[in-house]
């Protein structure tokens, strides 16, 4: 029956939530980036990489969304496989900065452990509808 609808309303308010938390979540980690890099003695060579890993996590973070919104919304497999991909690379660099970043607060594990939660839940949600439109 070609008249069903297999898109995934969960997912696309899934994928809003996470496209207006993960704002929240740049500006806040941003925050504490500098605001530790006054506080504590950062090294020089530490804070490029803690802010590079940032600023790639944003820029991956358009497409993810991007491709989330279109694949479920067109039902097609391939834009929402590659955003279930760029999510894993989410997940690594989410984990850099929740692990190895050179200081962590309360608020970064705070912060990455939503935005972790949420990862795990919309990766599950795409995995659903990508079955749900290949079967």
């Amino acid at each position: 029956n070609n008249s069903s609808q297999l898109s995934s309303l969960p997912l696309q308010i899934l994928l809003y939530v996470n496209g207006v938390y993960y704002i929240f979540y740049f500006l806040a980690t941003l925050a504490m980036i500098i605001y530790k890099s006054q506080v504590f003695s950062y090294p020089d060579d530490f804070l490029a990489p803690d802010l590079a890993v940032l600023f790639l996590m944003a820029i991956l973070e358009v497409p993810r969304l991007y491709l989330g919104f279109k694949g479920n919304l067109t039902e097609a497999e391939a834009p929402l496989g590659l955003s279930l991909g760029l999510t894993v690379g989410s997940v690594v660099l989410c984990v850099y900065l929740l692990l190895w970043q050179t200081y962590v607060l309360w608020a970064d594990v705070l912060l990455n452990a939503v935005l972790l939660s949420a990862y795990g839940l919309e990766s599950g949600l795409k995995v659903m509808a990508i079955a749900a439109f290949v079967s």
